[in-house]
């Protein structure tokens, strides 16, 4: 990733979760010190860009203080928004599109047997309170995973995946009010 793509990514993570359009000055500079999770994103996106000691060290102490076990070698589309950010985990290898929303507690990981991998998400994706997203499977666009569900199959797109085991209906704007400030 460039640093053109970065700045871009970090421009839009501010928007997602701010719904401001304004990312310079004194607003943005205080608003990344009172907010953990852009103050993280923005440190994710520097890390990803040039990883040096200094920003993995900041970015390893933001992720055992708040529990964002996010990691650099995922690949994550512009617009991320972290609501409630506390113990989210991502895995390494797993690849998000644009405008995707994890919440407190929600895990995207690998499976070592059965469906071995990790999965692939598409735009505009909604994933719940303590979800969990595992194995080599593809979520589709414009996907609601609710709270408390575990997925471990192929999702397509336009859908709400409800419990454990996970069950499919199909809606269209399946997101809508859901996902917001989309890029």
């Amino acid at each position: 990733m460039n640093k053109q793509e970065r700045k871009q990514c970090q421009y839009a993570d501010y928007y997602r979760m701010t719904g401001e359009g304004e990312h310079t000055g004194l607003r943005c500079l205080k608003t990344l010190f009172l907010f953990h999770h852009l103050a993280f994103m923005y440190w994710y996106r520097k890390c990803q860009q040039k990883s040096t000691f200094f920003r993995r060290y900041i970015l390893y102490r933001m992720s055992r203080k708040f529990g964002l076990e996010i990691s650099t070698k995922a690949t994550i589309g512009k617009g991320l928004y972290l609501g409630h950010p506390y113990n989210i985990t991502v895995a390494e290898g797993v690849q998000m599109g644009q405008n995707v929303n994890l919440h407190k507690g929600c895990t995207i990981g690998r499976t070592n047997r059965g469906n071995a991998g990790v999965p692939k998400i598409g735009d505009c994706v909604f994933v719940g309170i303590n979800a969990t997203v595992v194995g080599n499977i593809e979520i589709g666009d414009d996907v609601l995973i609710a709270p408390n569900s575990y997925v471990n199959v192929n999702v397509p797109s336009h859908s709400i995946v409800i419990g454990n085991p996970a069950t499919i209906h199909h809606r269209d704007n399946a997101t809508e009010g859901y996902v917001n400030f989309r890029v």
